[in-house]
């Protein structure tokens, strides 16, 4: 005869409707946000593989359109826009130009589904016929100061065709108040802005420079993007985004640093975002063609360990995936 007087936690384990009722976290339609990489082109039907992040795209208007349509009717509630310029130059001028990629995948797309929440990424990586985040310096060094206008410039723009959101990645010192101030004097106080305001020097961004075309043609990040050993100094750089207008607070990577989404959950009540990144996309594609492992039930797994951490929204490729399964 045993001993009562032990904890029985597997009563609560004991059939699917128990395990359900009891369920801590759980991933809703609503807390995904699918990103899209929009390529300007004349060739309508443009369609590229990314070759490093298997079923992802570069698309046209057109197909981006299509894409999106598709995800709308699968329950898709949010997403993200990267836009590729036919044209970029050593000061960005397309990140900010009226008439740009993203400016115009923005009005199309709300122009068709109103009410499809549309973020942008606002840096000039992708804009710069250099490859970095911001206006280099003849010596190689990025100019804080005057990259942090042009950020605020494309941020107006964006807004202006009918972004609901901005998401700052740059990680310049600054840009989150010039920003805020810049959308708050041209009437669009209530426009709320997503800060990646943690966001680490980190290796599993590679396949995104293929996604993005925006590799750097010197030098690295790491005088801006945070590095990975540190975790107090993300508690500061959250507080200074807060204290400059920042409403939700971006982690990325997502998975190498789930510890630091739970300390900001500890430390802030704004909202908090995951930013599931393409490195981490990329092995579990790998992983999962090759047969090495089950992909649904690991992106499931992926996708609990961020609420489980403390986020609200997660930002991740696998988006439209985790929408077809909680459909069926």
């Amino acid at each position: 005869m045993l001993d009562s007087d032990f904890y029985r936690g597997r009563r609560l384990r004991m059939n699917p409707g128990i395990r359900a009722l009891v369920r801590e976290n759980e991933i809703r339609p609503a807390d995904l946000v699918m990103p899209y990489f929009v390529v300007e082109t004349d060739d309508a039907s443009f369609k590229k593989p990314i070759g490093s992040m298997p079923g992802q795209f570069q698309l046209s208007l057109q197909e981006l359109e299509k894409t999106v349509g598709a995800a709308v009717k699968n329950g898709l509630n949010s997403l993200m826009l990267f836009g590729i310029p036919k044209v970029k130059d050593e000061l960005a001028t397309q990140a900010y130009a009226d008439e740009g990629i993203v400016q115009e995948a923005v009005r199309r797309l709300k122009d068709r589904f109103p009410e499809l929440v549309i973020i942008t990424d606002v840096c000039l990586c992708e804009y710069t016929s250099h490859g970095h985040c911001g206006i280099v310096h003849k010596g190689g060094e990025i100019q804080n100061d005057p990259t942090i206008d042009l950020l605020a410039k494309a941020s107006l723009s964006h807004v202006r065709a009918g972004a609901d959101m901005v998401a700052p990645s740059d990680m310049m010192d600054g840009r989150i108040l010039a920003i805020r101030e810049m959308l708050d004097d041209n009437g669009f106080m209530n426009t709320p802005i997503m800060s990646y305001a943690v966001k680490y020097a980190s290796a599993f961004y590679g396949p995104f420079r293929e996604a993005a075309d925006s590799t750097p043609k010197f030098g690295d990040r790491k005088t801006h993007q945070m590095d990975p050993a540190n975790s107090r100094e993300a508690l500061r750089e959250a507080e200074a985004d807060l204290a400059e207008g920042a409403d939700i607070l971006m982690v990325k990577p997502g998975m190498p640093y789930l510890d630091v989404i739970r300390q900001l959950r500890d430390n802030f009540d704004t909202p908090i975002a995951a930013y599931n990144v393409s490195g981490e996309y990329s092995m579990v594609k790998a992983a999962a063609q090759n047969g090495w492992v089950d992909e649904q039930r690991m992106v499931m797994e992926m996708m609990t360990s961020f609420k489980r951490a403390g986020s609200d929204i997660v930002i991740t490729y696998f988006a439209e995936d985790v929408l077809g399964w909680l459909n069926k």
